[in-house]
């Protein structure tokens, strides 16, 4: 069918939604492809889930006896891979067998020395960033000549092992996130999600030890892996770590890099340790807004409030935002917390407006009413921030209050 053709090129999965419940095929041939390989190729990921829900076949033998799934593979997608494998369950032990080899051959020649040997091509390779702006991470895109692939391959063989129950060794997974030494990348995701749901001793330890390497990049990683740990695994409740960011108060009193510093903080504010307050309030001055945003989360304690409400006057409006997030949902009876708020009720930035109002409205706080005409107007394109109601809510449970 030429429409349905024509909607997987354009990307418009609702038309192709709508042509596939009308009856089209949804292995329609395009240019003598299937049209899954239209979609898998422009890394489509919505059009080619509906073409897989409405029975696309992603073991589809073609002409040059690879599938839809080895053409995901090879391009490196991992959403894409992770779609089509388990579209069919359980995936054929042929068919994953070759997944798993196939993205592991990719995984130890790097994407660009695999694009090379895919094409067959020399000369310069042209690399693009893309990001996921709804997860916010991001991969880098190479091209040589007619091919394109992304430099996902190791989160690929990272979550097909996960899939199938593989336990990959602890070294070979750090390895593959240093191959792609950035917090934001794909691959060091996919690693310190995969090792994050490893809720054991010997993981917590491994992990734990990666912080003494003499390497940034290691601590960094290893800061993000303790923080997944002690996040632990929601989808089974499993979270025995969720106390013991205390056991990370000794590096975290002698960490330099102020972002290593500040994930170690992050993963320790779920520890209500007393040291770990201490750790927290010794950063109030530290250079890195990143750091000193995080102080709030660490402290416990009523006495220690004077000291961090210094920070409402941060001259870094992200540090000032922390503060008024962490002030807004503090629910203890201290009038220098209001105080505060009413205070950011005029600060520059109208996030922070929205935010302090809302702190004071909850607070049952009457200031609320007055500070609510310093937000101004809301960018309409915007989604709606649920918070502009609070002034309302608060003032209906006075008239209930009073019998009205």
């Amino acid at each position: 069918m030429r429409e349905l053709v024509e909607a997987v090129r354009r990307g418009d999965a609702d038309e192709v939604t709508a042509l596939l419940e009308a009856g089209a095929d949804p292995d329609t041939p395009a240019d003598g492809l299937p049209v899954l390989c239209l979609a898998v190729a422009a890394y489509d990921e919505p059009v080619a889930e509906a073409l897989l829900q409405a029975g696309a076949d992603p073991l589809r033998t073609l002409p040059d006896g690879s599938t839809p799934l080895t053409r995901a593979v090879d391009g490196g997608s991992h959403h894409m891979t992770y779609a089509l494998a388990t579209s069919r369950i359980p995936l054929p032990a042929p068919a994953r067998a070759e997944l798993l080899d196939r993205a592991r051959r990719w995984s130890e020649a790097g994407a660009e020395a695999g694009l090379r040997r895919l094409t067959g091509l020399t000369g310069p390779v042209e690399r693009i960033r893309v990001v996921d702006e709804e997860i916010g991470w991001w991969c880098e895109q190479l091209t040589l000549g007619p091919v394109t692939v992304r430099d996902e391959h190791r989160a690929v063989l990272t979550s097909m092992e996960a899939l199938y129950g593989i336990r990959t060794p602890f070294d070979e997974l750090v390895a593959r996130a240093l191959a792609h030494p950035d917090r934001d990348h794909v691959v060091w995701c996919d690693v310190v999600f995969t090792l994050g749901r490893r809720t054991d001793e010997e993981t917590w330890l491994w992990s734990r030890d990666l912080l003494n390497h003499p390497d940034v990049t290691h601590r960094l990683l290893a800061a993000d892996l303790l923080l997944s740990l002690i996040l632990g695994d929601v989808v089974k409740g499993s979270q025995p770590f969720w106390e013991r960011g205390r056991e990370l108060v000794p590096w975290a009193e002698q960490e330099e890099d102020p972002q290593v510093l500040a994930v170690l903080l992050h993963a320790m504010t779920h520890d209500s340790a007393p040291e770990i307050e201490d750790v927290g309030l010794s950063h109030l001055a530290h250079p890195d807004p990143e750091v000193r945003a995080l102080v709030p989360q660490t402290l416990h304690r009523p006495e220690s409030l004077t000291a961090v409400l210094t920070l409402a006057h941060d001259e870094d409006p992200g540090v000032r935002e922390a503060l008024c997030h962490w002030l807004a949902h503090h629910r203890g009876p201290e009038p220098e917390v209001g105080d505060a708020l009413f205070a950011l009720t005029h600060d520059e930035r109208q996030m922070i407006r929205i935010c302090a109002v809302s702190g004071l409205a909850v607070r049952d706080d009457p200031r609320c009413v007055e500070a609510e005409h310093r937000i101004g107007p809301v960018d309409p394109d915007q989604p709606f921030d649920e918070r502009l109601l609070d002034v309302w809510r608060y003032q209906r449970r006075q008239e209930a209050a009073d019998g009205g």
